[in-house]
């Protein structure tokens, strides 16, 4: 079978239910081949070409005949495109030839080989037609509006009929649909077609009109009408449309909230042969904090990865209680992977292909087709057992970019679920982010989101200015950014903040919240005597010295290297600093297996030992170096006994790690300052931090310098305000903001 099908009003018109089944049902059914036949030009089909409900055409007519291309390749076809170029005489020459025809409103629209016009059509005369016939073109006018000027002889119909011919496919076997004149060429080229319900009065009538005995004429708009035609005409079994009309959506489970995050909300370790799950050792972080949402006894199921042996383990156990006694009605669906799987997927493909783009280090990016087939493969495993946990009209909380194919999965598995994704790191502009060579499917996947959030609006305007160089979006609202957000003089400060977009017939909602920490649970391990005596020890091995602390993983985008040039920087142009401050270095492994970090180390050991071999005195090092991951509890105490916090990363979707400190110094009464670059996400948010740029030595070392010397008032007076911030925005308020925000948007 080969569908050729107009797009607005027929192939992507009537309800949901029917674009999902019809769509369901051409992409199961064997041997179909679906030609897109448009008005639009090329440009404007590409966004459809990303959806991933969508089936993928095997060719596009465009331009309302106008241009042909291969769907995969956008080649165009030829010799057929040829032909039909030599018969356009140039838009310039058009333009120039009905400029004085003064009604003629042009369509600012992406055409090529034809003009568009606006216009009513009583206008159309006899003088108009001649100087379109003089130019060796002809006129196609539709929906009462819409005035195409074509080549002469070029059609959607007499361009689907060379194309058939051309590329030896099966006239016989060939069904139009169409809903507008500009349709009717291709009920006049000897098809089976089908006229979809709703569609323009005049090409029902001239249809008939013609004894179109080949033609249906449907009662169901769009899609539905489609479905009903192909049966009709005995090219959809009514069986095949039964059975994927069956299999539309799994059932419906019962979880009310279904989180979907990579990593399990427990600990998996073996012994003695058997399978034991424990509580995360570190007690913080995000985990808790998702964990919260299910205190009150709500139905939910968190969906990860579970490493086994392999992906059909013996005797596995897809469900296991997470908590019997905290999350009563919560579940874990365990998706099993291999080591394999998980390394490819997470610490090889999305490390090596997406992080560096996410942080705008494009040139380190490495990208992978095969890597890139396993990442949808296992994203589809994450959408399928989601699709099956999720009751009816549930919300599906997917996290970060590991997983950012699965709303566009789960959408075609279950259009019924309200799908809301936070994305936990930065997120890039266009010139950056559209260098992934698979941007396309990424974008279309998450514009089947109902909510998409990220920490901080300016990377909200990132993915809008993405969005809008594949598809054709509309801004559906803002607001100001401040005074929660800064501005103006910040690397990462916008004026206002779209809360969301309409892409065709779907509206997005779009929100900026900065993740927040647990400022409880920092203040109670404050509490404790033994942290107090920590701290004490910390202080008195520092012998009045300042401590400058830098806490960070080891990653090139946190600019370790750049750090450490700073501070060697610093004691040049300030030896009367020397022997009075301590830079504590902090630097967390990265996960096993990460390669892409080994020569990071080795410069950083390397910058280390420089700088102690160039100032270290018989009493004082500078530089106290620490490449290994610490207790919380033993990070808290260095933070309270800590003058200075030094956060400089090149780039950072937020930073914690800012927010640890700001608790930990007020609740110690310790006052510190924080220096922060501005390309933290953290930034815009944290009012009363020292910014600096990563990117200028002098400026790093200088701040550096003017935070060590500030008076105790403005110590107090920033730290008074930060503290105000990160308080009143904890992690807590953050998830029940996010979630908050997801309800209100509905499908």
């Amino acid at each position: 079978m080969i569908l050729a099908t107009d797009l607005d009003g027929t192939f992507l018109g009537g309800s949901t239910a029917d674009q999902h089944l019809l769509y369901r049902t051409l992409r199961s059914t064997p041997d179909v081949h679906l030609i897109f036949v448009t008005g639009r030009g090329l440009e404007s089909v590409l966004p459809l070409l990303s959806d991933p409900l969508i089936p993928d055409p095997e060719y596009i007519i465009a331009d309302v005949g106008a241009t042909v291309v291969h769907g995969r390749t956008l080649e165009p076809v030829q010799p057929l495109q040829a032909q039909i170029d030599r018969r356009w005489p140039g838009t310039r020459r058009v333009l120039e030839a009905l400029a004085r025809f003064e009604f003629l409103e042009r369509q600012e629209v992406p055409q090529e080989r034809r003009c568009s016009f606006f216009v009513t059509k009583e206008r159309i005369g006899a003088e108009l037609r001649q100087a379109v016939a003089a130019l060796g073109c002809e006129l196609v006018f539709s929906a009462g509006r819409y005035l195409d000027v074509l080549p002469r002889g070029v059609s959607k119909g007499s361009t689907l009929r060379a194309l058939l011919e051309q590329e030896e496919l099966d006239a016989s076997a060939t069904v139009v649909a169409g809903d507008t004149l500009n349709d009717l060429s291709l009920f006049e080229c000897g098809l089976k077609g089908i006229v979809v319900g709703e569609a323009e009065s005049e090409l029902r009538e001239r249809v008939r009109a013609n004894g179109g005995t080949r033609t249906y004429i449907a009662a169901r708009p769009g899609a539905g009408g489609i479905l009903d035609g192909l049966r009709r005409h005995g090219l959809l079994p009514e069986q095949r449309v039964a059975a994927e009309a069956r299999a539309e959506r799994p059932a419906a489970g019962d979880a009310q909230l279904v989180m979907v995050y990579h990593r399990l909300p427990f600990e998996e370790v073996r012994r003695g042969g058997k399978e034991h799950r424990r509580r995360p050792k570190s007690p913080n972080g995000i985990i808790p904090t998702l964990l919260g949402c299910f205190a009150q006894g709500r139905a939910g199921s968190w969906v990860a990865w579970s490493r086994q042996a392999s992906r059909a383990p013996a005797g596995f156990e897809t469900h296991v209680p997470v908590d019997r006694e905290r999350y009563p009605n919560l579940r874990a669906a365990r998706i099993p992977l291999t080591a394999d799987d998980v390394g490819l997927f997470y610490e090889t493909f999305s490390k090596e292909a997406f992080w560096p783009v996410i942080f705008s280090f494009p040139g380190k990016a490495v990208f992978n087709a095969a890597h890139w087939r396993h990442y949808v493969e296992i994203n589809r495993l994450f959408a399928e057992q989601a699709a099956r946990e999720a009751e009816d009209g549930a919300l599906v909380w997917v996290h970060d970019y590991n997983l950012w194919l699965v709303p566009g999965f789960l959408r075609e598995l279950r259009p019924d679920v309200r799908i809301a994704f936070f994305h936990h790191t930065a997120f890039p502009p266009p010139d950056i982010f559209n260098i992934i060579p698979w941007r396309g499917e990424i974008i279309g996947s998450l514009l089947q989101c109902d909510y998409v959030g990220f920490h901080i609006p300016r990377y909200v305007e990132n993915f809008v200015d993405v969005v809008r160089t594949q598809a054709d979006a509309r801004v559906l609202g803002r607001v100001a950014c401040a005074p929660a957000f800064r501005t103006f003089g910040c690397g990462l400060g916008v004026e206002s903040v779209t809360t969301g977009i309409r892409v065709g017939e779907h509206e997005v909602g779009l929100g900026a919240h900065p993740v927040g920490i647990d400022v409880d649970l920092i203040e109670a391990i404050l509490e404790r005597p033994e942290t107090r005596r920590k701290v004490a020890e910390i202080r008195a091995e520092l012998n009045g010295r300042a401590c400058v602390l830098s806490v960070e993983r080891l990653d090139y985008v946190k600019g370790p290297l750049e750090k450490l040039q700073a501070f060697e920087t610093f004691l040049e142009d300030h030896p009367e600093m020397h022997g009075k401050v301590v830079l504590v270095t902090i630097c967390t492994p990265p996960a096993p297996g990460m390669k892409i970090y080994r020569q990071i180390r080795e410069k950083v050991d390397q910058a280390v030992g420089r700088i102690n071999g160039r100032f270290s005195q018989m009493d004082w090092q500078p530089v106290r170096y620490f490449f290994r991951s610490l207790p919380f509890e033993e990070v808290v105490a260095l933070y309270a006994a800590s003058d200075v916090a030094w956060i400089t990363p090149l780039r950072d979707g937020l930073n914690m790690v800012a927010k640890e400190y700001i608790a930990a110094s007020h609740a110690a009464g310790a006052d510190g300052v924080l220096v922060l670059s501005e390309f933290a996400g953290a930034a815009v948010e944290l009012h009363g931090a020292v910014l600096t740029n990563p990117y200028h030595t002098d400026s790093m070392a200088e701040h550096l310098h003017r935070a060590l010397t500030l008076d105790r008032d403005e110590r107090r007076a920033r730290m008074r305000r930060l503290h105000e911030i990160v308080r009143a925005n904890d992690v807590a308020s953050w998830a029940a903001g996010f979630l908050e925000a997801a309800a209100r948007v509905a499908r």
